[in-house]
Protein backbone atom coordinates (compact mmCIF):
# COMPACT_ATOMS: atom_id res chain seq x y z
CA UNK A 1 0.00 0.00 0.00
CA UNK A 2 1.64 3.22 -1.09
CA UNK A 3 1.12 6.14 2.16
CA UNK A 4 0.84 9.46 1.53
CA UNK A 5 2.45 11.84 4.25
CA UNK A 6 1.75 15.40 4.99
CA UNK A 7 2.41 17.39 7.86
CA UNK A 8 -0.89 18.34 8.30
CA UNK A 9 -3.16 15.45 7.23
CA UNK A 10 -7.23 15.99 5.87
CA UNK A 11 -8.28 13.97 8.11
CA UNK A 12 -7.13 11.04 10.42
CA UNK A 13 -6.11 8.23 8.56
CA UNK A 14 -8.87 8.67 6.00
CA UNK A 15 -9.55 10.49 2.89
CA UNK A 16 -7.74 8.12 1.05
CA UNK A 17 -5.26 7.39 4.57
CA UNK A 18 -3.10 10.69 4.59
CA UNK A 19 -1.13 9.60 7.23
CA UNK A 20 1.27 12.62 9.55
CA UNK A 21 4.92 12.28 9.32
CA UNK A 22 6.80 11.51 12.52
CA UNK A 23 10.18 13.01 12.69
CA UNK A 24 11.93 12.90 15.82
CA UNK A 25 15.42 12.63 17.57
CA UNK A 26 16.37 10.38 20.31
CA UNK A 27 16.27 12.81 23.25
CA UNK A 28 12.30 13.07 23.70
CA UNK A 29 12.16 11.56 27.13
CA UNK A 30 12.88 14.96 29.08
CA UNK A 31 10.19 17.84 28.55
CA UNK A 32 10.51 21.34 29.37
CA UNK A 33 7.41 22.88 30.45
CA UNK A 34 8.11 26.78 29.26
CA UNK A 35 4.26 28.80 30.01
CA UNK A 36 2.91 31.49 28.16
CA UNK A 37 0.53 34.20 28.42
CA UNK A 38 -1.54 35.61 30.79
CA UNK A 39 -5.10 34.73 32.24
CA UNK A 40 -7.26 36.70 33.93
CA UNK A 41 -7.42 35.60 37.30
CA UNK A 42 -4.17 33.92 38.77
CA UNK A 43 -4.16 33.24 42.79
CA UNK A 44 -0.58 34.36 43.76
CA UNK A 45 0.95 31.15 45.25
CA UNK A 46 4.40 30.00 47.28
CA UNK A 47 5.77 26.92 46.95
CA UNK A 48 8.85 26.43 49.27
CA UNK A 49 11.41 24.29 48.56
CA UNK A 50 10.36 20.74 50.52
CA UNK A 51 13.19 20.32 53.01
CA UNK A 52 14.98 16.90 52.40
CA UNK A 53 14.57 17.47 48.54
CA UNK A 54 18.23 18.27 47.91
CA UNK A 55 18.88 14.57 48.13
CA UNK A 56 15.86 12.74 46.49
CA UNK A 57 15.91 11.74 43.43
CA UNK A 58 13.05 14.15 42.57
CA UNK A 59 12.83 18.05 43.15
CA UNK A 60 9.12 18.00 44.08
CA UNK A 61 8.31 22.02 44.90
CA UNK A 62 9.60 22.74 41.45
CA UNK A 63 7.44 19.69 39.53
CA UNK A 64 4.46 20.89 42.07
CA UNK A 65 4.99 24.61 40.77
CA UNK A 66 5.40 23.65 36.95
CA UNK A 67 1.64 22.23 37.44
CA UNK A 68 -0.09 25.01 38.57
CA UNK A 69 1.85 27.23 36.40
CA UNK A 70 0.48 24.99 33.54
CA UNK A 71 -3.45 25.27 34.72
CA UNK A 72 -3.31 28.93 34.10
CA UNK A 73 -4.57 28.77 37.65
CA UNK A 74 -1.97 30.31 39.52
CA UNK A 75 1.04 32.64 39.60
CA UNK A 76 3.87 31.64 42.10
CA UNK A 77 6.09 33.86 44.13
CA UNK A 78 9.69 33.91 44.62
CA UNK A 79 10.13 30.96 47.26
CA UNK A 80 13.61 30.03 47.28
CA UNK A 81 14.83 31.96 50.91
CA UNK A 82 11.63 29.78 52.11
CA UNK A 83 13.32 27.26 54.65
CA UNK A 84 10.43 25.55 56.00
CA UNK A 85 8.54 22.07 55.90
CA UNK A 86 5.21 21.09 56.69
CA UNK A 87 5.48 21.20 60.55
CA UNK A 88 6.61 25.18 60.48
CA UNK A 89 4.62 28.16 61.96
CA UNK A 90 5.12 30.68 59.25
CA UNK A 91 5.27 34.21 59.11
CA UNK A 92 2.81 35.26 57.18
CA UNK A 93 3.76 38.98 57.20
CA UNK A 94 6.66 38.98 54.10
CA UNK A 95 4.51 36.71 51.94
CA UNK A 96 1.62 39.50 52.64
CA UNK A 97 4.10 42.03 51.43
CA UNK A 98 4.27 40.00 48.27
CA UNK A 99 0.44 39.70 47.57
CA UNK A 100 0.58 36.00 48.36
CA UNK A 101 -2.99 34.11 48.77
CA UNK A 102 -1.36 30.40 49.88
CA UNK A 103 1.52 29.01 50.64
CA UNK A 104 2.53 25.36 50.40
CA UNK A 105 5.63 23.81 52.64
CA UNK A 106 6.42 20.47 53.00
CA UNK A 107 9.39 17.41 53.35
CA UNK A 108 10.51 14.41 51.62
CA UNK A 109 12.42 11.63 54.18
CA UNK A 110 13.43 8.33 52.68
CA UNK A 111 12.23 5.41 54.77
CA UNK A 112 14.51 2.56 56.05
CA UNK A 113 12.73 0.36 53.46
CA UNK A 114 13.64 2.60 50.74
CA UNK A 115 10.09 4.56 49.98
CA UNK A 116 10.09 7.61 50.63
CA UNK A 117 7.62 10.01 53.12
CA UNK A 118 5.92 12.94 51.18
CA UNK A 119 4.16 15.68 53.50
CA UNK A 120 3.11 18.68 53.05
CA UNK A 121 0.85 21.60 54.14
CA UNK A 122 -1.08 24.46 52.99
CA UNK A 123 -1.82 27.65 54.24
CA UNK A 124 -4.48 30.79 53.84
CA UNK A 125 -1.82 33.39 54.04
CA UNK A 126 -4.35 36.45 54.16
CA UNK A 127 -6.25 34.69 56.88
CA UNK A 128 -2.69 33.39 58.63
CA UNK A 129 -4.95 30.08 58.78
CA UNK A 130 -3.95 26.41 57.75
CA UNK A 131 -6.07 24.78 55.09
CA UNK A 132 -5.03 21.29 55.18
CA UNK A 133 -2.40 18.78 55.04
CA UNK A 134 -1.54 15.66 52.90
CA UNK A 135 0.50 12.63 53.09
CA UNK A 136 1.86 9.69 50.62
CA UNK A 137 4.34 7.04 51.00
CA UNK A 138 5.48 5.81 47.60
CA UNK A 139 8.56 3.77 46.38
CA UNK A 140 11.25 6.26 44.74
CA UNK A 141 10.71 5.41 41.26
CA UNK A 142 6.60 7.19 42.29
CA UNK A 143 8.24 10.31 43.67
CA UNK A 144 6.95 12.01 40.78
CA UNK A 145 3.22 11.30 40.70
CA UNK A 146 3.49 11.86 44.59
CA UNK A 147 4.49 15.57 43.38
CA UNK A 148 1.53 15.70 40.59
CA UNK A 149 -0.43 14.19 43.10
CA UNK A 150 0.31 17.14 45.82
CA UNK A 151 -0.52 19.33 43.48
CA UNK A 152 -3.83 17.95 42.36
CA UNK A 153 -4.49 18.03 45.86
CA UNK A 154 -3.05 22.18 46.07
CA UNK A 155 -5.53 22.64 43.16
CA UNK A 156 -8.94 21.27 44.54
CA UNK A 157 -8.01 22.92 47.56
CA UNK A 158 -7.87 26.21 46.30
CA UNK A 159 -10.21 25.96 42.91
CA UNK A 160 -12.61 23.42 44.49
CA UNK A 161 -11.98 21.24 41.11
CA UNK A 162 -9.96 18.26 41.51
CA UNK A 163 -6.98 18.72 39.85
CA UNK A 164 -5.30 16.40 36.60
CA UNK A 165 -1.62 16.40 36.62
CA UNK A 166 -1.66 12.86 38.21
CA UNK A 167 -3.05 11.33 34.80
CA UNK A 168 -1.18 10.23 31.84
CA UNK A 169 -0.51 11.35 28.67
CA UNK A 170 0.10 9.39 25.07
CA UNK A 171 2.04 10.05 22.21
CA UNK A 172 3.73 8.77 19.10
CA UNK A 173 7.08 9.47 17.94
CA UNK A 174 9.64 7.92 15.07
CA UNK A 175 13.41 8.02 14.82
CA UNK A 176 15.54 5.66 12.78
CA UNK A 177 12.75 3.93 10.75
CA UNK A 178 11.06 2.91 14.22
CA UNK A 179 7.40 4.18 15.20
CA UNK A 180 7.29 4.21 18.94
CA UNK A 181 4.25 4.50 21.55
CA UNK A 182 4.84 6.17 24.69
CA UNK A 183 3.19 6.81 28.38
CA UNK A 184 4.02 10.44 30.17
CA UNK A 185 2.95 11.70 33.13
CA UNK A 186 0.54 14.88 31.67
CA UNK A 187 3.65 17.40 31.39
CA UNK A 188 5.37 14.58 29.12
CA UNK A 189 7.72 13.39 31.85
CA UNK A 190 8.79 10.28 32.76
CA UNK A 191 8.10 8.25 29.44
CA UNK A 192 7.87 4.62 28.27
CA UNK A 193 7.69 3.21 25.59
CA UNK A 194 4.49 0.80 25.33
CA UNK A 195 5.63 -0.20 21.79
CA UNK A 196 7.85 -0.39 19.38
CA UNK A 197 7.18 -1.03 15.63
CA UNK A 198 8.75 -0.14 11.87
CA UNK A 199 5.33 0.66 10.36
CA UNK A 200 2.54 3.82 11.33
CA UNK A 201 1.28 3.81 14.36
CA UNK A 202 -1.67 6.25 15.13
CA UNK A 203 -4.89 7.47 16.43
CA UNK A 204 -4.05 6.04 20.27
CA UNK A 205 -7.08 6.49 22.85
CA UNK A 206 -6.89 5.53 26.40
CA UNK A 207 -9.95 3.33 27.58
CA UNK A 208 -11.97 5.42 30.40
CA UNK A 209 -10.49 3.15 32.66
CA UNK A 210 -6.76 4.00 32.35
CA UNK A 211 -6.04 0.48 31.85
CA UNK A 212 -5.77 0.05 28.01
CA UNK A 213 -4.93 1.73 24.51
CA UNK A 214 -6.70 1.38 21.50
CA UNK A 215 -4.65 2.71 18.41
CA UNK A 216 -4.13 1.71 14.68
CA UNK A 217 -1.21 0.12 13.82
CA UNK A 218 -0.16 -0.75 10.15
CA UNK A 219 2.43 -3.60 10.98
CA UNK A 220 0.34 -5.60 8.86
CA UNK A 221 0.74 -3.35 5.27
CA UNK A 222 -2.69 -1.96 6.00
CA UNK A 223 -4.50 -0.08 8.93
CA UNK A 224 -5.63 -2.50 11.89
CA UNK A 225 -7.06 -1.64 15.10
CA UNK A 226 -5.41 -2.64 17.93
CA UNK A 227 -6.27 -2.70 21.84
CA UNK A 228 -3.65 -2.99 24.00
CA UNK A 229 -3.57 -4.09 27.79
CA UNK A 230 -0.89 -1.79 29.64
CA UNK A 231 -0.02 -3.84 32.05
CA UNK A 232 0.94 -6.68 30.58
CA UNK A 233 2.05 -5.48 27.10
CA UNK A 234 -0.99 -7.87 25.73
CA UNK A 235 -2.80 -6.65 22.70
CA UNK A 236 -5.26 -8.21 20.20
CA UNK A 237 -7.03 -6.59 16.68
CA UNK A 238 -10.08 -5.74 17.16
CA UNK A 239 -10.63 -4.92 13.73
CA UNK A 240 -8.91 -5.86 10.70
CA UNK A 241 -11.15 -6.00 8.02
CA UNK A 242 -10.78 -6.03 4.12
CA UNK A 243 -10.06 -2.18 3.25
CA UNK A 244 -9.19 0.61 5.83
CA UNK A 245 -10.01 0.19 9.73
CA UNK A 246 -8.85 2.81 11.75
CA UNK A 247 -9.96 6.04 14.30
CA UNK A 248 -11.07 4.17 17.38
CA UNK A 249 -12.83 5.68 20.37
CA UNK A 250 -14.07 4.39 23.32
CA UNK A 251 -17.30 4.13 24.76
CA UNK A 252 -18.03 5.66 27.95
CA UNK A 253 -18.46 2.35 29.28
CA UNK A 254 -15.25 0.98 27.61
CA UNK A 255 -17.05 -2.30 26.32
CA UNK A 256 -17.10 -0.94 23.17
CA UNK A 257 -15.15 0.70 19.89
CA UNK A 258 -16.35 3.26 17.67
CA UNK A 259 -14.10 3.25 14.57
CA UNK A 260 -14.11 4.03 11.18
CA UNK A 261 -14.32 0.64 8.46
CA UNK A 262 -14.09 0.73 5.03
CA UNK A 263 -15.48 -2.84 4.55
CA UNK A 264 -18.46 -2.48 2.97
CA UNK A 265 -18.31 0.72 1.00
CA UNK A 266 -16.50 4.09 1.15
CA UNK A 267 -15.55 4.98 4.91
CA UNK A 268 -18.14 4.44 7.77
CA UNK A 269 -18.54 4.82 11.36
CA UNK A 270 -19.43 0.73 13.10
CA UNK A 271 -19.45 0.32 16.83
CA UNK A 272 -17.12 -2.68 17.87
CA UNK A 273 -17.94 -4.73 20.90
CA UNK A 274 -15.00 -5.52 22.12
CA UNK A 275 -16.59 -8.72 23.92
CA UNK A 276 -16.95 -10.37 20.26
CA UNK A 277 -19.57 -10.13 17.22
CA UNK A 278 -20.30 -8.53 14.20
CA UNK A 279 -19.47 -5.03 13.88
CA UNK A 280 -22.83 -3.08 13.43
CA UNK A 281 -22.79 -0.04 11.29
CA UNK A 282 -23.90 3.21 12.55
CA UNK A 283 -23.56 5.63 9.20
CA UNK A 284 -25.03 5.50 5.43
CA UNK A 285 -24.47 6.52 2.33
CA UNK A 286 -21.62 7.51 -0.17
CA UNK A 287 -19.83 10.35 1.91
CA UNK A 288 -16.69 9.53 4.41
CA UNK A 289 -17.68 9.49 7.73
CA UNK A 290 -14.73 9.51 10.85
CA UNK A 291 -13.05 10.76 13.80
CA UNK A 292 -15.73 9.66 16.14
CA UNK A 293 -15.80 10.63 19.47
CA UNK A 294 -18.83 9.71 22.18
CA UNK A 295 -20.26 12.19 24.53
CA UNK A 296 -19.15 11.54 27.84
CA UNK A 297 -22.44 10.14 29.07
CA UNK A 298 -22.63 8.06 26.28
CA UNK A 299 -25.78 8.84 24.67
CA UNK A 300 -24.03 10.74 21.57
CA UNK A 301 -21.61 9.75 19.19
CA UNK A 302 -20.00 12.97 17.51
CA UNK A 303 -17.97 12.66 14.04
CA UNK A 304 -16.48 14.45 11.09
CA UNK A 305 -18.32 13.81 7.43
CA UNK A 306 -18.09 15.56 4.28
CA UNK A 307 -21.55 15.29 3.43
CA UNK A 308 -22.23 18.28 2.90
CA UNK A 309 -19.17 19.11 0.28
CA UNK A 310 -16.48 19.45 2.76
CA UNK A 311 -15.41 18.14 6.32
CA UNK A 312 -17.87 19.26 9.29
CA UNK A 313 -18.76 17.95 12.91
CA UNK A 314 -21.59 16.24 13.11
CA UNK A 315 -23.81 14.61 16.24
CA UNK A 316 -26.06 11.68 16.55
CA UNK A 317 -27.05 9.10 18.58
CA UNK A 318 -24.23 6.72 19.61
CA UNK A 319 -27.03 3.65 18.68
CA UNK A 320 -27.08 5.06 15.40
CA UNK A 321 -29.99 7.48 13.40
CA UNK A 322 -30.26 10.49 12.44
CA UNK A 323 -26.83 12.99 12.17
CA UNK A 324 -27.24 17.01 12.68
CA UNK A 325 -24.24 19.43 12.08
CA UNK A 326 -22.24 20.95 14.74
CA UNK A 327 -19.91 23.26 12.86
CA UNK A 328 -21.33 25.82 10.67
CA UNK A 329 -18.06 28.66 10.85
CA UNK A 330 -15.56 27.49 8.53
CA UNK A 331 -15.38 25.43 5.49
CA UNK A 332 -13.04 22.75 6.97
CA UNK A 333 -13.52 21.52 10.53
CA UNK A 334 -12.65 18.42 12.27
CA UNK A 335 -10.91 15.98 15.13
CA UNK A 336 -13.93 16.59 17.81
CA UNK A 337 -12.72 16.50 21.22
CA UNK A 338 -15.90 16.33 24.14
CA UNK A 339 -14.75 17.80 27.66
CA UNK A 340 -15.84 15.06 30.03
CA UNK A 341 -17.86 17.08 32.03
CA UNK A 342 -19.95 17.66 28.28
CA UNK A 343 -19.57 21.10 28.28
CA UNK A 344 -16.98 22.24 25.49
CA UNK A 345 -16.24 20.88 22.45
CA UNK A 346 -12.51 21.48 21.25
CA UNK A 347 -11.70 20.87 17.33
CA UNK A 348 -9.27 22.05 14.36
CA UNK A 349 -10.79 24.45 12.08
CA UNK A 350 -8.80 25.53 8.91
CA UNK A 351 -9.06 29.26 8.18
CA UNK A 352 -7.08 30.78 5.30
CA UNK A 353 -5.12 27.83 5.05
CA UNK A 354 -4.04 27.73 8.66
CA UNK A 355 -5.20 24.71 10.67
CA UNK A 356 -5.79 26.48 14.52
CA UNK A 357 -7.60 25.22 17.51
CA UNK A 358 -11.01 26.34 18.41
CA UNK A 359 -13.35 25.52 21.04
CA UNK A 360 -17.13 25.82 21.23
CA UNK A 361 -19.85 26.15 23.90
CA UNK A 362 -22.14 23.09 23.12
CA UNK A 363 -25.25 24.89 24.78
CA UNK A 364 -24.96 27.80 22.84
CA UNK A 365 -22.71 27.22 19.63
CA UNK A 366 -20.72 30.06 20.63
CA UNK A 367 -17.01 29.29 19.37
CA UNK A 368 -13.75 30.72 20.64
CA UNK A 369 -10.35 30.06 18.60
CA UNK A 370 -7.63 29.38 21.16
CA UNK A 371 -4.82 29.36 18.59
CA UNK A 372 -2.90 31.92 16.32
CA UNK A 373 -0.86 29.48 15.08
CA UNK A 374 -0.79 27.30 11.44
CA UNK A 375 -0.42 23.46 12.42
CA UNK A 376 -2.18 22.29 15.18
CA UNK A 377 -3.98 18.96 15.67
CA UNK A 378 -5.35 16.68 17.49
CA UNK A 379 -7.17 18.21 20.92
CA UNK A 380 -7.77 15.97 24.06
CA UNK A 381 -9.30 17.44 27.12
CA UNK A 382 -7.52 16.65 30.74
CA UNK A 383 -9.89 14.42 33.14
CA UNK A 384 -10.62 17.48 34.59
CA UNK A 385 -12.09 19.33 31.47
CA UNK A 386 -9.87 22.63 32.58
CA UNK A 387 -6.73 22.10 29.73
CA UNK A 388 -6.48 20.95 26.38
CA UNK A 389 -3.32 19.11 25.04
CA UNK A 390 -2.51 18.79 21.04
CA UNK A 391 0.29 18.69 18.78
CA UNK A 392 1.64 22.17 17.00
CA UNK A 393 4.45 23.72 14.79
CA UNK A 394 6.53 26.10 17.00
CA UNK A 395 9.94 27.33 15.56
CA UNK A 396 9.48 24.90 13.10
CA UNK A 397 9.14 21.98 14.45
CA UNK A 398 6.25 19.73 16.18
CA UNK A 399 5.62 20.30 19.83
CA UNK A 400 3.30 18.99 22.51
CA UNK A 401 1.17 21.85 24.13
CA UNK A 402 -1.03 22.18 26.39
CA UNK A 403 -3.48 25.64 26.70
CA UNK A 404 -6.45 26.62 29.13
CA UNK A 405 -9.90 26.66 27.70
CA UNK A 406 -9.55 30.69 26.73
CA UNK A 407 -6.56 30.10 24.49
CA UNK A 408 -4.93 32.67 27.52
CA UNK A 409 -2.18 30.33 28.95
CA UNK A 410 -0.10 27.89 26.73
CA UNK A 411 2.61 25.63 28.02
CA UNK A 412 4.79 23.93 25.39
CA UNK A 413 6.57 20.33 26.89
CA UNK A 414 9.03 20.10 24.37
CA UNK A 415 12.88 18.21 24.26
CA UNK A 416 15.94 19.19 22.78
CA UNK A 417 14.53 18.61 19.47
CA UNK A 418 12.23 16.60 17.28
CA UNK A 419 9.03 16.15 16.62
CA UNK A 420 5.58 14.35 18.37
CA UNK A 421 2.37 13.53 17.48
CA UNK A 422 -0.62 12.03 17.87
CA UNK A 423 -1.37 13.34 21.72
CA UNK A 424 -4.29 11.71 24.10
CA UNK A 425 -4.86 12.67 27.72
CA UNK A 426 -5.75 9.70 29.50
CA UNK A 427 -8.37 8.97 32.92
CA UNK A 428 -7.14 10.04 36.22
CA UNK A 429 -4.75 6.92 37.75
CA UNK A 430 -6.98 4.67 40.11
Amino acid sequence: MKLVFLRMGLLQSLFKLILLVLVVTPTWAQFRVEVTGVGTTQLPVVIAPFKGESTAPQKLANIIQADLERSGQFKSLPSDSALMDEISRPDFSPWRQLSAEALLAGSVTRLADGRYDVRARLWDVVKGQEKGDFRDTVAAADLRISAHRVADWVFQQLTGTPGAFASRITYVTKTGGRYLLWIADSDGENAKSALSSPEPIISPSWSPSGTHLAYVSFELRKPVVYVHELATGQRRAVANFKGSNSAPAWSADGNFLAATLSRDSGSQLYKIDLSGGEPQRLTQGGSISTEPAFSPDGSALFFVSDRGGSPQIYRMPARGGPAERVTFAGTYNISPAISPDGRWMAYVSRVGGAFRLHMMELATGQVTALTDTSADERPSFAPNSRLLLYTSVFQGRESLMTTTLDGRIKARLTGQSGDIREPHWGPMRK
